[in-house]
């Protein structure tokens, strides 16, 4: 992957759904609640087929949860993630959320850099609050964060 490549990413709309839980799974990221419905808010890159990241949202009102974001090993490192996430973030903002929301288990930093802060679970919107990711799917030792669109 060049550095061109990775600087003007093509991101496509509602990636295949076996292709979604097999990299969200490869990552070690939840995927058991997904079914086709789901994927209207999921962007990818690379082939339909075989993407080189992805990122999903849960859309709320106002409110979302960025619920999935991976990059496949070997297209780490050019910031395809980061990619990923402003273009989400601009998705987002575009069908009128304010506030992005996340649990994450290990990218806390990753997030940070981009802007979002750690709050408390108690801190999140009842929406999310009420969301399976976050009453089931990830544990309570996982970082809540936001961020105001």
């Amino acid at each position: 992957m060049s550095a061109s490549v990775s600087s003007s990413p093509i991101i496509s709309a509602r990636p295949l759904l076996h292709v979604t839980v097999a990299l969200l799974e490869s990552a070690g990221l939840p995927a058991c609640d997904l079914g086709p419905e789901h994927l209207e808010h999921f962007l990818y890159c690379g082939a339909a087929e075989a993407p080189t990241g992805l990122i999903g949202l849960e859309m709320y009102g106002a409110d979302a949860l960025l619920r999935s974001l991976v990059v496949t090993p070997a297209a780490r490192e050019f910031g395809l993630g980061s990619a990923l996430v402003v273009h989400a973030e601009s998705y987002a903002r575009s069908q009128g959320v304010r506030a992005m929301y996340l649990l994450t288990k290990a990218a806390e930093r990753f997030f940070a850099q981009r802007g979002y802060q750690r709050i408390t679970r108690a801190a999140a919107v009842p929406a999310i609050q009420a969301t399976r990711e976050f009453r089931q799917l990830c544990p309570d030792s996982a970082a809540l964060m936001a961020k105001t669109l």
